[in-house]
């Protein structure tokens, strides 16, 4: 027996999940994509403005200590008659309009956020069971789903949400439900296109080898749908889920802008569209214009990554 025979080298360990995204596809087709790279900055620096409000806006517009009315209605400090402390000028309240847009950012993201995962959950859950399941469960979720796409998702949520503050008792605390309301207009209003992507998935991956062995090994049909099925159809409805949260932001301005969105007391992008609206024809057009940019700048951002995103996931397009 030789006795200087050299050790055997140690196996490589396997790349970690971050080094494989690092080297997979996705991640090259962002880095070698102008446009999504700079959707990504912006949406980036909407979202943290967004997070990160009370650390870098210049003043607290829901401070009641530090309003005052000999403020209001001045123009952007670049104006002659503006004021260096407010940089995109004041509202008719005083607020500081910078400090409005980004803590009303928070609450546009908070429920286009919110609203997309509820659709997402429902439209899903419901596609999965009827794509699975078929029949006379089928026939039905679908034949909703079609009522439903035969109206605008706007008047569905105008609809939705009329008859949830009609069916509260009159007693309750509409400025703290009238988020929660919002969340679910928005989110009945857009479950259907989850629910229709997830059904032809489903439809096709019920048929498939691994499908058929699990269900002859006695799996049950709940453990095949969660662990089989549904991983296997959500890539589509990630890039849903990222186009529709501009939608749903933009739903939630649209309502707010007619008044039956987020209250006063709690301003979004939609409720200072709406208040500066009624300034614009006597000269304060900053009212109307900066959060008007800032919703344009957040909605289009995430709409590009929402585009490229469908274009990465694209098999024919690789």
């Amino acid at each position: 027996m030789s006795s200087d025979s050299a050790p055997t080298a140690a196996p490589p360990l396997p790349p970690s999940a971050w080094q494989r995204f690092l080297d997979g596809d996705v991640f090259h087709s962002f880095r070698n994509n102008p446009v999504a790279i700079g959707a990504a900055i912006v949406a980036a620096i909407m979202v943290l403005g967004a997070l990160f409000a009370p650390l870098v806006s210049p003043h607290d517009p829901f401070d009641l200590k530090t309003l005052d009315l000999n403020n209001s209605l001045f123009p952007p400090a670049w104006t002659e008659a503006g004021q260096r402390a407010f940089p995109l000028g004041t509202d008719d309240q005083g607020r500081d309009v910078l400090s409005t847009i980004l803590y009303g950012s928070r609450i546009s993201l908070l429920v286009g956020l919110l609203s997309v995962a509820f659709a997402m959950v429902m439209g899903v859950s419901l596609g999965l069971l009827s794509g699975y399941l078929g029949g006379r469960l089928d026939a039905f979720i679908m034949r909703v789903a079609d009522v439903q796409l035969s109206f605008p998702a706007i008047l569905i949520a105008l609809l939705i949400n009329g008859v949830a503050r009609a069916a509260l008792p009159s007693n309750a605390n509409m400025d703290a439900l009238s988020i929660a309301v919002l969340i679910g207009s928005i989110g009945l209003a857009n479950w259907v296109q989850y629910a229709r992507t997830v059904r032809g998935s489903t439809l096709v991956e019920k048929n498939r080898e691994y499908v058929q062995a699990a269900r002859v090994i006695g799996v049950k049909p709940m453990s095949i749908m969660l662990r089989h099925v549904l991983p296997n159809v959500l890539g589509p409805v990630l890039v849903i889920a990222t186009i529709n949260v501009a939608t749903a932001i933009i739903t939630e301005a649209t309502l707010s802008f007619l008044g039956v969105g987020v209250p006063p007391t709690s301003p979004s992008l939609g409720t200072m569209i709406n208040n500066g609206n009624n300034f614009l024809y006597s000269g304060e057009w900053w009212l109307v214009v900066f959060p008007g940019a800032a919703l344009i700048a957040l909605c289009m951002s995430v709409n590009l990554l929402g585009d490229w995103l469908r274009d990465a996931l694209n098999p024919k397009l690789q």
